[in-house]
Parts: structure tokens; C-alpha cells; sequence
């Protein structure tokens, strides 16, 4: 498996210390125009120079989403994922269903390992 992040501290630095520990492959997606910028551990850096809009090529890139917390760029990257049909799988994160179908906006799973799981099986299919 390949994880990608924003590449900063926080959840994204622990997940992608997870990852490394379990043999995956983690990619750091940086805002920045500098690639030396990674805080998490990474392989892969990739400096966007891009800001914000990073976040759509994060997801652009990915077969699912896992969030867990996080604030509007969390958010965004959610959105981003819905509209383009990637299935997303969330811990204690944004919640909300869609006001015309009512789908639901993410599957809320009730640990981070099961939002893994379901990442996990989601990118395999």
C-alpha cells in the first residue's frame, strides 16, 4: 500500500510513521514549493507550490480517503473525494449527509483501525 499526507505533523506525521513501520510506501503531498518542507516521514516528497489546492491533487491521487479530526482542509479534502466518488471512511471528523439524497458523507468508523480496514479494502477493489 502507498499512503499519501499533507506531510506535516500531527495525524499525518503518525500515520505516516505507521505506515513506514508496516512496510507501506508514504508519499508527502506539501503545500509548499520546497520539499524539504516534510515534517512526517516520507519516501516520496512532493512539493505542489500550490497552497490549499494541494489538497485536490492529494485526493486526485488516492483510491480512498481516511479522515480522522482535522479542520477545513479535512474538509475539503472530503468534499473533493465525494465529488469525485472516492469512497471515504472517517474518525472523529466532519459528518453530514448530502440535504437532497441524504447519503451520508463519509462511512463514520468507530475506531482508526476500522477506518483503515475499510480504506484498505475500498483501494484494493
Amino acid at each position: 500500500m502507498v499512503l499519501l499526507t499533507g506531510g506535516m505533523t500531527g495525524v499525518m506525521s503518525a500515520a505516516s510513521e505507521g505506515a513506514r513501520a508496516a512496510g507501506g510506501l508514504v508519499g508527502a503531498v506539501v503545500p509548499g514549493a520546497d520539499p524539504g518542507s516534510t515534517v512526517a516521514p516520507a519516501q516520496v516528497r512532493i512539493a505542489t507550490g500550490a497552497g490549499e489546492a494541494r489538497n485536490v491533487m492529494l485526493v486526485r491521487s488516492a483510491d480512498a480517503v481516511i479522515a480522522i479530526g482535522g479542520g477545513y482542509g479535512t474538509l475539503s479534502e472530503i468534499a473533493v473525494a465525494r465529488k469525485l466518488g472516492i469512497p471515504v471512511f472517517g474518525y472523529r471528523t466532519w459528518g453530514a449527509e448530502h440535504p437532497d439524497t441524504g447519503e451520508a458523507l463519509l462511512t463514520e468508523c468507530a475506531t482508526i483501525e476500522a477506518a483503515v480496514s475499510g480504506a484498505v479494502a475500498a483501494a484494493r477493489r
